[in-house]
């Protein structure tokens, strides 16, 4: 078990600061569309960084490519040398991992 915590690290409300805490009791009880103030985007910066962190390099890679740079499925197969079918279930993975981590810390 202590392994397996390690390789794939949990982020807990616990492990966030005060101003976390409050950006996501903010957003949980705001409804979609409304438009962040800049203290609360870097708040929202540092929380998307720690939930990046719980995921494995390459789950990491994809999304960053795919999400974060607006790379093309294509685009990261040739640049990884992984098949485009990788790529898709990597990226998939990920944000699957990423929204049940931050499931976790709104509940």
């Amino acid at each position: 078990m202590l392994r397996s915590a390690k390789r794939r690290p949990e982020v807990v409300t616990a492990d966030l600061s005060d101003d976390e805490t409050e950006f996501l009791d903010t957003v949980s009880s705001q409804v979609r569309g409304q438009t962040l103030d800049a203290e609360q985007k870097v708040v929202a910066v540092d929380l998307a960084e720690r939930l990046l962190e719980t995921l494995s390099p390459e789950d990491r890679l994809a999304l960053m490519m795919i999400d974060g740079e607006g790379a093309s499925v294509n685009e990261v197969a040739e640049v990884t040398g992984w098949s485009e079918s990788k790529v898709k279930v990597r990226a998939f993975r990920a944000r699957k991992k990423a929204r049940e981590a931050l499931e976790k810390l709104l509940h």
